[in-house]
């Protein structure tokens, strides 16, 4: 029968020659022939003995326990073929439910869309857009005007509308609250929530630097600018004043 050399053997079986090499010194693969010039042969048993061991191997049996089994004198190489051949079909199943699990979810990803340019700024009009742009830039810089819109377009647009509801709520409970002292528990547990909402929208939660001076210095844009108080259709500047004194608080207690 034809032998075949360690390199042809490799290249047959798919198995590296330093493989074959370090499985004939622990005594898993011996090779049926050493020439006197040291090359290995190997013929049909030693196909069929390395067959079993990238079976075993692909079922996750360690070498030592390979090793155990296949010198075992009652080892029956047509059980353990049937053996592997269950194995391999009940894997294939496995792998087959994966695999369209997988399908399924990228299916489902592809169909909730990101959200688009319009959609990020749904409600303003170009000349707003704009305007609310150019006002971040010179505030906070274009690099983070971009950073928040590239965080933001991530999102499907079920994600977005839950942000933005969720800061609506937010501040609905704030405004509820707004009697009592900014520093006090229940206040600064809501502002708390105010401060990771806002985070998402810059684009930034998850990053170590805190921001506490921007976050602050929302606080006094919420007092300059009504448009970011209005509750209920109503401009609220004491509530502003309040918030501002709750973020300012916070800020310096928790994130300075």
């Amino acid at each position: 029968m034809q032998k075949y050399t360690a390199k042809g053997l490799s290249n047959l079986a798919g198995v590296s020659v330093r493989t074959l090499h370090y499985y004939d010194k622990i005594g898993l693969l011996k090779p049926a022939i050493r020439t006197e010039a040291k090359y290995r042969l190997y013929g049909g048993n030693e196909l069929l003995r390395l067959q079993q061991i990238l079976f075993f191997k692909e079922l996750d049996f360690p070498l030592k326990e390979i090793l155990k089994i296949i010198n075992d004198p009652e080892f029956d190489l047509i059980k353990a073929l049937e053996s592997h051949e269950q194995a391999l079909i009940l894997k294939q199943k496995k792998i087959s439910k994966m695999l369209d699990t997988i399908e399924k979810t990228m299916l489902n990803l592809k169909e909730k869309k990101m959200i688009t340019d319009d959609e990020l700024y749904n409600g303003f009009t170009k000349k707003e857009v704009s305007k609310n742009r150019k006002e971040t830039i010179e505030k906070y810089g274009a690099e983070a005007l971009e950073k928040s819109e590239a965080y933001l377009k991530k999102l499907t647009k079920e994600q977005f509308e839950a942000l933005k509801n969720e800061q609506k709520e937010i501040f609905k409970t704030l405004f509820k609250i707004s009697n009592q002292a900014p520093d006090s528990k229940e206040v600064q547990l809501e502002v708390a929530r105010h401060y990771n909402n806002i985070r998402k929208f810059w684009g930034t939660v998850g990053t170590k630097n805190t921001q506490w001076k921007d976050y602050k210095g929302l606080g006094e844009l919420y007092i300059a600018d009504e448009r970011f108080t209005i509750i209920d259709g109503k401009a609220q500047p004491d509530f502003a004043i309040f918030l501002s004194k709750a973020m300012t608080y916070f800020a310096n207690s928790q994130l300075k």
